[in-house]
């Protein structure tokens, strides 16, 4: 099942993965549910908005990046073991329907956790593109991954 543990991981290691089309449907749905914003929900007033158009939640551009990364580490085989959270997170653009966005992230620190022997803490920069090739979303996010099993 597990196949990547925190002794396979170095600093820089870098992938990039993932293709999930947008839909104004889900958009419009997310929206509803979650953020009903009007240029998120109804195509005339996000017309006339900043964005020029419909557009989806910011959090719903987190949950689509969050999809694309859980399949990525379940086809990878990555000991997750969940995360404390997040220490930046920044909507750098607008992401319409029909942008198809893809993740790149990159480990760019290490350490072993203190109160947990069998568990490593990582940081991540997570990068999601639309597209065109341009960042919509940047997240630096705190990672907790199973070290291998010592006999």
């Amino acid at each position: 099942m597990f196949k990547i543990f925190y002794e396979d991981i170095t600093i820089g290691d870098q992938s990039d993965f993932g293709s999930y089309e947008v839909t104004k449907e889900e958009v419009v749905d997310f929206a509803t549910k979650y953020d009903p914003q009007p240029f998120h929900i109804n195509e005339e007033i996000a017309k006339q908005s900043v964005f020029g158009g419909l557009c989806a939640s910011g959090w719903h551009t987190g949950s689509m990046m969050m999809s694309m990364l859980v399949q990525h580490m379940m086809e990878e085989g990555f000991a997750s073991m969940g995360s404390p959270g997040l220490d930046e997170l920044k909507w750098l653009k607008p992401v319409m329907p029909g942008d198809i966005l893809t993740v790149r992230q990159e480990c760019i620190d290490k350490r072993e956790s203190k109160s947990r022997k069998n568990i490593g803490l990582l940081k991540f920069k997570t990068e999601v593109f639309n597209s065109k090739g341009v960042t919509v979303m940047s997240v630096i996010a705190n990672a907790m991954i199973l070290k291998r099993m010592q006999p």
